[in-house]
């Protein structure tokens, strides 16, 4: 009888001891990147009204009412001369996001004005900034929380890790004299081992989460290489994507484009103090979502601030005849895209012309185009580079291209039709030179044959991947012709303004 007693009392406490009775904790993770000072509501993927802060805000406000909720910040809150609200206001922004932010990652141009004009910023706001592999000379983090370069954050009955790395790219971005005199770089791979094991063995986190602030490839090796990551948070490649599984491993990422247009919305639940759940999505920042009064009328005061201090930025600078859409920009063709390396391909004389999607932030509005539209979709100065690649380096460059699809490290183009089908690149065919009048004519592309390729000295210098491929090219020749001066001659010229059409030059196949 007594053992017949202790055999249910046994069983009976395994039932209560079971995942399904077991308490349950649901943890909601909001998170933003790349926001690059766009205050005001843009245009975006073929949409008007896009983002804003105020709207930002007031969705943001909303959501920390439930305290079971963390919201971070991926970085690059600041941009260097575009738009002009950065040059002329910095970081007016960051002190209404305190009570709100839980963490924000360093991104590259958050050191755009150099690292007084950072630890300014910093006084202003009393989240902690984060990077978890820059050292100061002494060997202590420049960026910590606590003399820790991790949060963690206790949600309920769960312990959250929070951290941020500089990828490589990052690294080679940020000026040596925008850092902290005798700042240096550690691995970030490395670091991240070391980060996530403090998280796990000393903090006894029951989760994991990277915030930022590397590109997609990146995030993908990390997770592949640190184990213990439970979510990557999408951040500096500007890319858009919902929540998905890092392929090869357990880890879960999701990315919210840019500029506020979106923010990545994710729910953890925990069963017994165990990750057991992971769902997410987009939240689109629109006229659908109410505007914060008091801030949408401080950023309203502010922009005619600066539409009185630059007035240059808010003149025309030329006009298209539709709206020139960044839609498509990491995927494939878009309009955008097509419209500028077909101005770009003409002025350098060659079959093809390549530039990265990174170089295109936004749309150009149907009708008038101002300067500060034009710069905000088109921001960062370049000049073309013109060289010889045989056909399979032209082979070789589409590859690398369609390895970064879907983020900004895809390459838009002119001058070559091909497509994608299962995750390959099929049936290329490039442009014959001709002379000027006579129709374009594409003919298969030959591995062994020479072609005349052009692309921007940002690409082909500086973009790991495409500079090492440009190394081989032959007959390199490194022009003065200036991208902007280019585009906006476009925009200038002819009565009804610039256009373009998406021709199928990228067509994706089952």
């Amino acid at each position: 009888m007594k053992r017949s007693r202790l055999t249910r009392l046994a069983a009976l406490l395994a039932l209560f001891a079971s995942p399904a009775l077991a308490q349950s904790t649901s943890v909601r993770v909001l998170a933003f990147s790349d926001y690059h000072s766009h205050a005001l509501p843009f245009r975006s993927e073929g949409r008007p009204g896009q983002g804003g802060i105020a709207r930002a805000i007031a969705l943001l406000r909303e959501a920390r009412r439930d305290p079971h909720t963390l919201i971070v910040s991926g970085g690059d809150m600041l941009n260097k001369n575009v738009p002009a609200w950065s040059d002329e206001f910095r970081c007016v922004e960051w002190p209404w996001l305190d009570g709100l932010l839980d963490a924000m990652a360093l991104g590259n141009h958050d050191l755009d004005y150099g690292v007084a004009a950072f630890d300014g910023c910093r006084g202003t706001i009393r989240f902690p900034i984060l990077s978890g592999n820059l050292l100061l000379a002494s060997g202590a983090p420049y960026l910590h929380a606590g003399g820790k370069p991790y949060v963690v954050k206790q949600v309920g009955d769960v312990r959250v890790g929070l951290f941020a790395l500089a990828g490589p790219d990052v690294q080679r971005l940020i000026k040596p004299a925008d850092l902290p005199p005798g700042a240096r770089w550690t691995d970030a791979l490395e670091s991240a081992r070391s980060i996530v094991k403090a998280l796990h063995e000393q903090e006894h986190v029951q989760a994991v989460i990277f915030i930022g602030h590397q590109q997609r490839q990146d995030d993908e090796a990390l997770a592949r290489a640190v184990p213990g990551i439970d979510l990557i948070l999408g951040t500096h490649s500007h890319h858009k994507s919902g929540l998905e599984t890092i392929a090869g491993t357990s880890t879960r990422t999701i990315a919210p484009y840019q500029y506020l247009a979106y923010v990545s919305d994710v729910r953890l639940t925990f069963t017994g103090g165990r990750l057991t759940r992971v769902k997410g999505e987009l939240l689109p920042v629109d006229s659908s979502q109410p505007e914060d009064a008091v801030l949408a009328a401080r950023v309203a005061q502010l922009d005619r601030e600066l539409r009185a201090r630059r007035p240059e930025r808010f003149v025309r600078a030329g006009r298209t005849q539709l709206e020139l859409s960044d839609a498509g920009l990491a995927t494939g063709e878009s309009l955008i895209g097509n419209w500028a390396t077909e101005v770009l391909r003409q002025a350098a004389g060659t079959q093809v012309f390549f530039s990265t999607a990174s170089s295109f932030r936004g749309s150009l509005p149907p009708g008038d185009v101002l300067a500060e539209d034009f710069y905000a979709a088109i921001p960062y100065p370049n000049t073309l580079v013109v060289g010889r690649l045989s056909g399979a380096q032209l082979a070789a460059w589409l590859a690398l291209s369609l390895a970064r699809r879907g983020s900004d490290g895809f390459s838009q183009q002119s001058g070559l039709r091909y497509a994608i089908r299962a995750a390959r690149v099929e049936n290329v065919q490039v442009l014959e030179l001709a002379d000027p009048g006579q129709a374009q004519r594409f003919v298969p592309l030959d591995p062994a044959g020479s072609y005349l390729v052009g692309t921007t000295d940002f690409q082909a210098f500086f973009v790991e991947g495409y500079k090492q491929l440009f190394e081989q090219a032959g007959d390199v020749r490194k022009t003065n012709l200036d991208v902007h001066t280019l585009l906006l001659a476009s925009l200038e010229a002819g009565a009804t303004g610039a256009t373009a059409r998406l021709d199928g030059r990228v067509r994706v196949e089952p």
